[in-house]
């Protein structure tokens, strides 16, 4: 049965459907050893399917994981300045599995990996909201002051941001702890709010998203999601 290129090319876990789009619009993607045109279809079963040379495969095993990752890891399949990638922290026997999102190198914490595509991309989104929280470390004090600024939105470059939630506040020396929660995901979102009060990130790590939580997974560890936490997600995702 044929289906639309992107959409084809989002199953397989490779990318978004947004991102499959402008794969085909560089004339990166191939069908039948010819370049696509947006809005084609095509049959996986019949057809041969090529994204940047190299065929399309789709998964035996829907799979999506849950990985603790460690600073000093980006979120890339690959990186020219030859930088440690999140996928060297799986064996290769559970196949191709592409980040949910980011977490820059220097961020740690929760990152969810899937080969399902369809999945990836509601979850990213930005109309569904999915929550994430951070455990933040930062230099100085959040204030009661501060703190509300940051539940009503900072102003950024962009514009303000979205309202957020701000827990567990605690100092430690010199040092605040607190853990806060967005629905929105802009790129370096935590970072460029907290330096937009003056309060310099030291430790940034993802504790929780959409309902999963870190809880005690080691760092660099990993662990497969069952049909009932995948429920969850999909129910949040919109699927």
């Amino acid at each position: 049965m044929k289906e639309r290129l992107q959409k084809l090319i989002s199953r397989a876990g490779l990318m978004s459907r947004r991102q499959a789009e402008e794969k085909i619009r560089q004339g990166a993607v191939t069908v039948n050893r010819r370049i696509a045109e947006i809005g084609e279809s095509a049959d996986s079963q019949c057809d041969e399917i090529c994204v940047d040379g190299k065929p399309l495969r789709f998964d035996a095993k829907v799979l999506t994981l849950m990985l603790n990752k460690p600073t000093g890891y980006i979120c890339s399949m690959d990186d020219p300045q030859q930088r440690r990638l999140v996928g060297e922290l799986l064996p290769a026997d559970l196949g191709r599995l592409y980040p949910v999102g980011r977490l820059d190198y220097n961020t740690e914490g929760l990152l969810l990996l899937t080969n399902d595509g369809a999945l990836a991309q509601h979850l990213t989104h930005p109309r569904h909201h999915v929550p994430k929280t951070y455990l933040v470390k930062v230099r100085g004090c959040l204030s009661d002051a501060l703190r509300k600024k940051m539940e009503s939105g900072v102003r950024l470059d962009e514009g303000m941001t979205a309202p957020a939630r701000v827990e567990a506040v605690r100092r430690s020396g010199q040092n605040c702890w607190f853990e806060l929660t967005l629905r929105e995901g802009r790129n370096r979102q935590v970072r460029r709010m907290c330096e937009a009060l003056n309060l310099p990130v030291v430790r940034l790590k993802r504790i929780a998203l959409g309902g999963l939580r870190l809880d005690d997974l080691k760092s660099g560890m990993y662990r497969i999601l069952p049909e009932s936490e995948l429920a969850g997600l999909k129910k949040i995702a919109g699927l």
